[in-house]
């Protein structure tokens, strides 16, 4: 558990460092992404990018138990 903190903290850092360059990427406009946009009201629902995400992350995870 110790390691897995330490992982993620130090992956938080990284892309804490590197936002500048990680908000120039597509994600959260793709096709796909939920928008609803009305007088006084916007709704912004990125469903294609949450399941990249969690594809990515499962994939990482399971490469990482194995």
């Amino acid at each position: 558990m110790q390691r897995l903190l330490i992982i993620a903290g130090l992956l938080l850092l990284i892309a804490g460092a590197a936002w500048p360059w990680l908000s120039r990427l597509p994600f959260g406009r793709l096709p796909g992404d939920l928008t609803i946009e009305r007088e006084n009201f916007s709704f912004h629902f990125p469903l294609t990018t949450c399941l990249i995400v969690s594809l990515v992350l499962t994939l990482a995870l399971w490469l990482i138990r194995k």
